[in-house]
């Protein structure tokens, strides 16, 4: 019985190397170091970590009210200088036009018109020789280095939210187009009942001047925090949702990368959680890993050669190790293909030498005839 017991682990044991080699050399991509290079690979470490829940939901800048002002006179006039036009940035003090003054005067007292606050000429009602009146906007500046983004949050999301929770915003229209940590203001005072939202107010820095408002805004709104999740970059599962897979760096060979089915939890818009596949600590490629999921064997070698040229001893196809009985097998097939190398060649020179003398003779033969 014990034999029986010992028997069954081993052939277990055997089973299971197999499967493991097979699947191994099924889902294997190897690479030389110029395929790797051009691919630009790089690999992190899956590890546990905060993960953040979010949802997702789309919005627009808008220019902060409080921060904007307006040009005006008490004095009607003339325009007869002007020093500012729509876009221009503005410092407070500073002369924007000067009005003659419709007072008595030789000449007539000039007025200057100095900008109220920081900021960028973004309305106009000013032109040269124009006459004005003291109830008359003449110059709109707006201080845009921080905005307003405008979030369109679902109502049944809006519970979640309150004052000082953190969302990540990502303007589309911005030149590094990365994700800017915003943290929650407030609620608009009415609902759209039409679209079945709130809008909710996030303050975001423009420190740059790149942003306008009327921007796409797009967020991700943070619900909820886990710990000790394991977790990898967006950007290293691939395959299709219905059979996800990662790229993790062989255990053994170089610039080789073993496809690993994964089973996928929530995502946020950074990182996936990861439910079964990996264990913490797995080298996963981050980048390059969608070019690597179309990558063929770009060092023409097969699994078996790899691993041959790495041991320095022969493996089988699908790269196991050969077993005694496989050893010997392929041994003698080896002796067995030089002995009839052998054979063959020991027949070969006695018909070479026979021929050889056979036209010796008809040679001969006919020499003598000739005489």
């Amino acid at each position: 019985m014990k034999i029986n017991l010992i028997t069954l682990i081993s052939a277990t044991i055997t089973t299971g190397l197999a499967v493991i080699a097979s699947n191994r050399a099924e889902n294997i991509v190897i690479l030389d170091s110029t395929s790797v290079q051009n691919l630009n690979v790089q690999t992190e470490a899956a590890r546990k970590r905060t993960f953040e829940e979010t949802f997702f939901c789309i919005g627009h800048l808008e220019e902060i009210p409080a921060n904007r002002s307006v040009l005006s006179t008490r004095t009607a006039g003339r325009v007869i200088e002007l020093n500012a036009h729509i876009g221009d940035k503005v410092k407070e003090g500073q002369v924007l036009a000067i009005l003659e003054s419709r007072q008595p005067g030789n000449p007539p007292p000039r007025i200057e018109l100095k900008a109220p606050a920081d900021g960028v000429v973004v309305e106009s009602h000013l032109s040269l020789g124009q006459p004005v009146e003291p109830e008359v906007e003449l110059l709109h500046i707006s201080d845009r280095t921080k905005l307003w983004a405008i979030a369109h949050i679902p109502q049944p999301e809006v519970p979640k939210i309150q004052r000082g929770t953190s969302a990540r915003l990502r303007i589309v229209a911005s030149r590094n187009n990365e994700s800017i940590p915003v943290s929650f203001h407030s609620y608009v005072p009415e609902a759209d009942h039409t679209n079945n939202t709130i809008d909710g107010i996030f303050v975001i820095p423009n420190t740059e001047d790149e942003l306008r408002p009327g921007m796409r805004a797009e967020f991700h709104i943070i619900t909820s925090m886990r710990d000790d999740v394991l977790s990898v970059p967006n950007v290293a599962i691939q395959g299709d949702s219905a059979k996800p897979v990662v790229f993790v760096t062989d255990f053994e060979l170089p610039n080789a990368f073993i496809r690993a089915p994964v089973l996928v939890g929530q995502k946020n818009d950074q990182f996936s959680e990861i439910v079964s596949g990996l264990f913490p600590g797995d080298d996963v490629v981050v980048n390059g890993a969608y070019s690597l999921n179309h990558a063929g064997s770009g060092s023409g070698l097969s699994l078996k050669e790899a691993l041959d040229a790495a041991h320095g001893h022969e493996h089988n196809e699908d790269g196991s190790e050969m077993t005694p009985a496989q050893r010997a097998a392929r041994t003698a097939e080896k002796t067995g293909s030089s002995t009839s190398n052998i054979n063959k060649n020991q027949w070969i020179t006695p018909v070479v030498i026979a021929v050889g003398f056979l036209m010796l003779a008809i040679l001969q033969g006919r020499w003598n005839r000739a005489q």
